[in-house]
């Protein structure tokens, strides 16, 4: 289990190579990857994420120990990004194996809802009118309660 919580940018075919390298007991690989989107006005600069540092990776280390013990995980990739990143770049990765892809891609799921809505980051959107931080959605939380 692998959690990595960086400014840099990351490689996703590196990383995905590097995750499934001499893993032969699982059936199933399962990727996600996150990208910033601009706002539906397509006005976003820049978004700003921050985070308390040795929280936030113990906090996802974590739900990613729940998770490989709830789906019977080989292995987990969690990478999210903090600082300033544009509309395109690359922000998370999650990636999960496990011997059947049911548990990978559930196990996956949960761990990208756990991300998006209790993850220990602040997103700030930035414009040419300011900056306003981002608020949690419904939908998001309620993604989550299914788990």
């Amino acid at each position: 289990m692998r959690v990595s919580v960086q400014e840099a940018p990351f490689d996703l075919g590196a990383e995905a190579n590097r995750f499934a390298a001499g893993d032969t007991g699982s059936g199933a690989i399962v990727t996600f990857t996150g990208v910033v989107r601009d706002l539906a006005q397509g006005n976003l600069d820049v978004m700003e994420i921050e985070h308390y540092p040795g929280m936030t990776e113990k906090a996802i280390e974590a739900i990613a120990d729940e998770a490989r013990q709830r789906w019977s995980l080989a292995d987990v990739l969690v990478i999210h990004r903090h600082g300033r990143l544009s509309p395109g770049d690359r922000i998370m990765m999650v990636a999960t194996a496990a011997r059947h892809r049911k548990d990978a891609f559930e196990a996956a799921e949960f761990l990208m809802d756990y991300l998006k809505s209790r993850a220990p980051f602040w997103k700030k959107e930035i414009t040419g009118k300011g900056g306003e931080w981002v608020a949690a959605k419904d939908e998001d939380e309620a993604a989550l309660d299914r788990w």
